[in-house]
Formats: structure tokens, sequence, C-alpha cells
């Protein structure tokens, strides 16, 4: 009987030790660590379907200062350089432009190089099974969504070094959606020599990050009703513009959780009436809804259901 009750007690006591103690949180928090604090040069590929686009992956910590560069490697290129909290960004045909801000918007989700803490209210951080990336030992990490409105997302997280190997959007099925995998990676003692001829170039005076939400949140926001989002989003941003694409002046609201973001666009019915309905890319959804007065897209790292509801429920406000 004493033998009974004592397993019992360890039973009831084990959720709590559970709690307390997440090993899959743990090596996500490791893995926050040495992207900021090591030396390395890496490469990946972000696979989307039948397209693939090839990435460079530099960073560094020279003394007090953290270097990064990431480059997109097809096409026209695009660079990207943070030196510290100063991130500057240069696109094809546009002047370069500085923003006061600690991560560069690039294709792995930013929240996963700072505290991870602040996604736990909606996913659950699960250990997964051991393999091989990249010639690498790697530990499976898996970011799981606790409804069916939003994709999960799977990390293979270097057993060395405890950097980020390979990561994928994974729909509720478990199929991959989408992948970024690193073909090749290199920790080093000391910087990469671009990275070091970073401290001596001169970049635009940037531009406060915040006082740029602040204004386009105030812009606009109060156009339309947005009904319904997954549990977790807030509004990030909002402002009217004309979309590059056809010129139309449109309402444009931004959402996040934290790790995903979700752009929604309002506008007049374009000429033809148009069916409602998704296109997607990897795990990106394209969902346009014609309500009959106006159009609604939802674009963002969601399922398909997800983005119709969202559409379906944009109203003028009463």
């Amino acid at each position: 009987m004493k033998v009974i009750t004592f397993i019992l007690s360890l039973v009831l006591m084990a959720p709590a030790f559970a709690d307390d103690e997440n090993p899959a949180k743990e090596l996500l928090l490791k893995m926050a660590d040495a992207v900021h604090n090591r030396n390395f040069d890496a490469s990946f590929v972000v696979v989307k379907g039948k397209s693939m686009e090839p990435y460079r992956w530099l960073h560094a910590k020279q003394g007090n200062t953290e270097l990064e560069h990431l480059s997109l490697l097809n096409g026209a290129g695009l660079e990207m350089v943070r030196i510290d909290d100063q991130v500057t960004y240069f696109e094809p045909q546009s002047e370069p432009y500085s923003i006061d801000t600690d991560s560069i918007a690039g294709p792995i989700p930013e929240v996963l190089f700072k505290d991870v803490e602040r996604l736990s209210q909606h996913y659950d951080f699960v250990l997964g099974g051991k393999g091989r990336i990249a010639g690498r030992a790697a530990q499976l990490v898996r970011i799981e969504s606790k409804d069916e409105y939003k994709f999960n997302y799977w990390l293979w997280l270097d057993a060395e070094s405890s950097l980020l190997l390979k990561s994928a959007y994974v729909n509720h099925a478990g199929e991959m959606l989408e992948q970024l995998q690193l073909t090749h990676i290199s920790v080093t003692e000391e910087p990469a020599a671009l990275l070091l001829e970073m401290l001596n170039r001169k970049f635009p005076t940037p531009l406060p990050a915040a006082a740029i939400t602040k204004n386009e949140a105030n812009t606009g926001s109060n156009n339309w009703q947005i009904g319904w989002l997954p549990e977790g989003f807030s509004l990030l941003k909002s402002d009217r513009h004309k979309l590059d694409l056809n010129n139309e002046l449109t309402d444009y609201y931004l959402y996040s959780d934290g790790f995903v973001e979700i752009s929604v666009f309002v506008q007049r019915p374009l000429p033809g009436r148009r069916p409602s309905g998704a296109l997607s890319s990897g795990a990106t959804t394209v969902y346009v809804h014609n309500s009959g007065s106006f159009d609604v897209s939802v674009v963002g790292n969601i399922p398909a259901m997800t983005a119709k509801a969202i559409a379906e429920s944009v109203a003028r406000p009463l």
C-alpha cells in the first residue's frame, strides 16, 4: 500500500515538474543565445513547392558589437546588414534605408532569436527525435499550435553548437509545407572579414521603427471592422495606401501573435467580378473574398480556412 501511495505521489507531482522544466523550450533559448553570440558563416535554401531561394547568412560578435549579414543570392539580389540595433536594407531599384531594430526581417521568424516564452500561451514546445542534418547531429524541437487555425513549426538544432540546421512549417496532418535547409555552416573563432568591413561602412540615418509603427497604426485603422482573428493576434499597424500592383487605394492592416503575421487588404471591387478563393505557395496563403461592395485579401503563413474566416469577417463599422 505504501508503494502504491508513493508511486501515486510521483504521478501527481509530474505535471508540475514538467511545467517548470521544458527541455524543448530550453533548447530554443540556447539556440537564441548561440545565434547572438557565436561567429558563423552559413548557407541555406528556402523551398516552397517547386521554387527555391538561396541565402548566405553571416554573424559575429566583435567585442560588445553584434554584426549580421543576410543576402539573397538569386535574381537582382537583396542585402540586409545589422550592426547591433540598426538594420540596413539594400533592395533592387530603390535607395538603401536603415531602421532602428534588433532583428533582420528574413525568412526565419524573429521571435526565435528572442525569448520564446511569449509564445507559450498559444503554442506548445515539444521535444522530438534526433537525426542528421547537413552532416551534423541534430535534435528536433516542435513548436505546436494549440488550435487548428495556425500551422506548426519544426526546428532541427545542431547538437554541438545549438544553431539552427533546418526548419519547416508543418500542417496538422504532419505534411511539410515550406522548408528552410542549411547546406553549409562553419562556426569559427574569428569573425568573417566581410562582417568586420561593415564597421567601416557608412549607412543611411535610421528611421525609428517605433515611430513608423505609431504613425501607421493611427491611419485608417477605424475604416473597417475585422470581426474574427485566431486567439493571440493583435494589430501591429494599419494605413491607407495605393498598391503597386494595380495603383488601387487600399486599407491595410497587419496583425501578429508574436510568431506569425497576417496582412489584411480591403479595397473597392475591381472590374469584373472575381470568385472568392485561395492560392497557396509553401506555407503562404492568399485568400481573396468578394463581398459585393468591397474586396478583402488576406495574406499570411496560415491555413486557407483561417484566411477565409478572417476575410469573411470584415465589415463596415456600425
